[in-house]
């Protein structure tokens, strides 16, 4: 038998283990500080090729920006799939051993038409680049020859080099519609303005992103996370509401664009409708307009204000063609931005006369009255060492609370809210808002906390001139989310423009439901409010006759605030209403700042733009006529419906109800006119104040009567003396606070 050796592991083969041991471990050290070396000296270097590689070999896949649409589903901002053109310059000259220059710039200038000589440079001083953007955002009809060439087998062969990168463009199928609410994107597809900035969050996605690399074999192998698309969003407006609106803004503009002065119809015209009891707006416009599709487009700015550094506007100053080629850079965008900014909810201005419901509201609500007081107008008060005029300076004689409202008399509205006093009036304000953000869900809406007044800074001057409307600034947003208190019953709804989140499958994602926030008045209040504004529509001597259209009965307000300075002779006019008057379904509210005219003190100018679109939008509506019409409104209406039957309507005709001759409304006060007080109590001078203007004999120039004596111009309806200067104290907010973009809402 074999004898079974004996092995051991020796001292001496441990000592040789050991210094191996210790060869592998400085090996270890000596490339561990190597590698140090090199990413300390080469780091950035090895980087910036890795850097190179990834862009290769990988790209990110773009989401879809969600789509914008109406109530009815009718796409107001859409994303379309467009194309970049990436030249690959190594692949170029490398593939077919340089063979596919020439045919591949060839087939780039026929079929792309891009500039060969361009490619044969970036090729001669770049022949490493992988990444070169040749051309941007093409359709997919300009790239698709090209395509279909690279994929044919034997007439492609040799086209190398150039692929197409995707990525989505903003689209609105519509242009300028709605252009104030929807805003628009920037190069980043960032939104900007209105609803594309308010809600960016939303409607943006999530970039997907496709990765290359090598297996085992070698093969290039790919792997793809997908984008994730953005929501799109449901909006309360109602497209063809808002096409009539701004059907109507337009011809106001046309009629007087370069009427009096080398400008605009006014410095801004501004509409919105609401639905009175949900807060949800159905339209909002103001003009000029500009094309979504094409924002830098300068023709939009002609006529239009100028505007500072700051946004405010430089008074008497209007862009002409000539004037903007002057401009900074910083000033050209300036003008941009004036352009783009929402009217509606940034523009802040004085009320005048429609802020004269809440003022009565307040003194119902808190019984300061009971609503059957009389008050002696004799055209003038005087309060604080301040003369304060009626807008009737003939005065108004024994005026109830309900003739207040039907005739606007600011001397009434005086006494009533010294019943108030500051105290309840103050709060008041805050109840409906005023100085306060509606919070309606768009972007840019102005604070307006320090344009009103508090109790610690009011007098009793303010208090009378706060009482019809002027001495503090409002924006049209919080007027008309108001009013719809008033007359809804006193249920305050927060504004809104977005109704319904859906994902990119169609499911819902969130109803964003009407918000109630509080309750304004009572129900009583609400109901006498809506009687009394039904007066200045259908009252005999009520100031918003030229309101009504045709087969209904509206109720409304009238205004005109005189702009800062005092006695400028410039004005802000407005009508706000409510239709149907027995039963309120929707609000509608008119300002024209600064109308192109000789007489801009007269609210028939917004009135009559009022008429023109609740004609066409009551029956849109369904909302039934409540009057008979008369043979002059039947002719109104068949000539309107042949119109709107008309594939192009003439540009030259203006709005519908033009030769309406009733209304007008003023706040302005004046320095003539005679002095007296009001008892408050039920008058007996009624017999001194007959309507003297009634004789005046017509200026043939003008069309409203004209003082004889002193030769001012008078509404004949009214009384209301349009060259009236007036010495009211300047109080707060004009028009050095109207229309100033905020630095921290400036998008530059």
């Amino acid at each position: 038998m074999r004898k079974k050796r004996n092995t051991k592991f020796t001292l001496k083969m441990q000592k040789k283990l050991v210094v191996l041991f210790l060869f592998v471990l400085l090996a270890f050290v000596g490339l561990s500080a190597r590698l140090v070396l090199i990413n300390k000296d080469n780091g950035e270097q090895y980087k910036k090729q890795v850097l190179s590689q990834q862009t290769y070999d990988s790209k990110t896949i773009p989401f879809r920006r969600g789509d914008i649409l109406d109530s009815n589903g009718m796409k107001l901002a859409v994303c379309e799939k467009v194309y970049n053109v990436i030249l690959d310059a190594r692949v170029m000259l490398k593939a077919n051993n340089g063979e596919c220059v020439e045919p591949t710039i060839a087939a780039a200038q026929s079929l792309l038409g891009l500039d060969g000589s361009e490619i044969r440079r970036r090729l001669e001083t770049n022949p490493e680049s992988s990444y070169y953007v040749l051309a941007k955002q093409l359709t997919y009809e300009q790239i698709s020859g090209f395509k279909e060439l690279q994929a044919d087998e034997e007439n492609g062969a040799n086209i190398s080099g150039i692929w197409f990168e995707e990525e989505y463009k903003r689209k609105y199928p519509n242009n300028s519609l709605a252009c104030d609410v929807i805003g628009f994107t920037r190069s980043d597809n960032q939104g900007l303005f209105g609803l594309e900035q308010y809600y960016n969050d939303v409607l943006s996605g999530t970039p997907g992103r496709e990765y290359g690399y090598l297996n085992d074999d070698g093969t290039l192998e790919r792997t793809t996370i997908s984008a994730v698309d953005g929501n799109s969003i449901v909006t309360t407006i109602d497209a063809n509401i808002q096409r009539i609106v701004e059907k109507y803004l337009k011809k106001f503009d046309e009629q007087y664009k370069n009427g009096y002065t080398e400008r605009n119809g006014s410095n801004n015209t501004g509409c919105i409708i609401m639905d009175v009891n949900s807060g949800e707006v159905l339209a909002m416009a103001s003009y000029p307009v500009f094309d979504l599709n094409d924002t830098w487009n300068v023709e939009n700015l002609y006529g239009m204000p100028m505007v500072n550094e700051v946004g405010n506007w430089i008074k008497g100053e209007y862009i002409t063609e000539e004037n903007f080629e002057t401009l900074t850079e910083d000033l050209k965008r300036q003008q941009f931005n004036a352009l783009w900014r929402n009217f509606c909810i940034h523009d802040t201005y004085e009320p005048g006369s429609v802020a004269k419901p809440f003022t009565v509201a307040a003194a119902l609500d808190t019984g300061k009255i009971t609503g059957e007081e009389y008050y002696t107008c004799n055209g003038v008060r005087e309060i604080g060492g301040h003369k304060i005029h009626c807008h009737n300076t003939f005065g108004d004689g024994s005026v109830s609370v309900a003739q207040a409202i039907e005739m606007s008399c600011n001397v009434a509205m005086m006494y009533i809210n010294e019943a108030v006093g500051v105290s309840t009036f103050i709060d008041y304000q805050h109840i409906f808002n005023f100085g306060l953000k509606t919070n309606i869900d768009l972007e840019g809406e102005s604070r307006t906390a320090s344009l009103v007044y508090n109790k610690d800074n009011m007098g009793p001057t303010e208090l009378a001139t706060n009482s019809f409307g002027q001495g503090y600034n409002v924006s049209m947003i919080q007027m008309i989310t108001g009013f719809c208190s008033l007359i809804n019953g006193g249920n305050y709804y927060e504004p809104h423009v977005v109704k319904k989140i859906i994902s990119p499958t169609g499911a819902t994602v969130e109803n964003i439901e009407p918000r109630l926030l509080k309750q304004t008045i009572s129900e009583s209040t609400s109901q006498k409010i809506r009687e009394y504004c039904n007066l200045v529509v259908s009252g005999e001597k009520g100031t918003g006759k030229t309101a009504r259209p045709a087969g209904y009965m509206i109720g409304g307000k009238t205004g005109t605030a005189e702009t800062l300075p005092r006695k400028n002779g410039q004005y802000v006019v407005s009508f706000m209403g409510y239709a149907p008057a027995d039963d309120p379904q929707i609000a509608i509210y008119v300002v024209v700042d600064r109308p192109n005219v000789p007489q801009q003190d007269d609210a028939k100018h917004a009135t009559r733009i009022v008429r023109s679109i609740l004609t066409e939008v009551l029956p849109y509506m369904g909302i039934f006529m409540t009057e008979e019409l008369s043979d002059k409104e039947r002719a109104e209406l068949e000539a309107l419906q042949a119109e709107i039957m008309t594939p192009v309507a003439p540009a030259e005709e203006g709005a519908e109800g033009e030769e309406g001759t009733e209304g007008g409304d003023g706040t302005q006060d004046g320095e003539a006119g005679a002095e007296g007080e009001g008892s408050g109590e039920e008058g007996t001078e009624e017999d001194t104040h007959k309507e003297v203007w009634k004789d005046f004999p017509i200026d043939p120039e003008t069309g409203y009567a004209k003082d004889p004596e002193t030769g001012n111009l008078v509404d004949q309806d009214t009384g209301h003396v349009f060259t009236e200067e007036n010495s009211t104290p300047p109080g707060l907010g004009g028009e050095d606070s109207t229309a100033g973009l905020m630095d921290d809402d400036n998008p530059f």
